[in-house]
């Protein structure tokens, strides 16, 4: 009977031994089943790089990017000092920026914000502050007033003016946005 005894509590000090061993030895966090783009990798709490567009790294090295529209494409044609890509907004939305004068038709250009459905939900054209016949940067505004949105995140698309309507003309600057809920 002492035997048992000694057999029995043996096994349960093994047992308790190895589950604090094991819980010692292993990250206690508890990780998503799968980590598929930025937002996920930082909510996971993963390492997120100081660079931008801003990075994610996964410990099995995946990498994700932040997406921030398609700025950096359009850099030499128009930058936008407000708002930021990811920038949560609300109605009404100050909208500043340069342009090259060739973005604009009799000083303006149009500004619309739209949600994640695609649904437009507000429109104006943003007006060039100084002389716009150039082809240096002239700096604009826009106070976009718009409804608010059922979805979380939509997109600002500043486009080109296009008064010829020829598709070789268009051209338009895409920035995500966080509608403030």
């Amino acid at each position: 009977m002492k035997k048992i005894i000694w057999l029995s509590a043996a096994a349960v000090m093994t047992v308790a031994l190895a589950l604090t061993g094991l819980n010692y030895f292993t990250d206690k966090k508890v990780l998503p089943a799968s980590v598929n783009n930025f937002e996920e990798c930082a909510a996971a709490g993963y390492p997120v790089m100081e660079s931008y567009p801003r990075q994610c790294k996964t410990p099995e090295g995946n990498n994700f990017i932040e997406y921030i529209g398609n700025e950096m494409e359009k850099q030499d044609l128009i930058r936008v000092d407000s708002p930021r890509p990811n920038q949560t907004v609300n109605s009404p939305l100050m909208v500043t920026g340069q342009a090259r004068g060739t973005w604009f038709f009799e000083a303006s250009f149009p500004a619309k914000i739209f949600d994640a459905n695609g649904k437009q939900l507000g429109a104006i054209p943003a007006q060039a502050k100084s002389d716009w016949m150039t082809e240096d940067f002239v700096p604009f505004e826009a106070v976009l007033q718009f409804e608010v949105s059922e979805t979380a995140t939509g997109t600002i698309v500043l486009e080109k003016d296009n008064p010829s309507g020829l598709p070789q003309n268009a051209d338009e600057l895409r920035i995500p946005i966080r509608f403030d809920r």
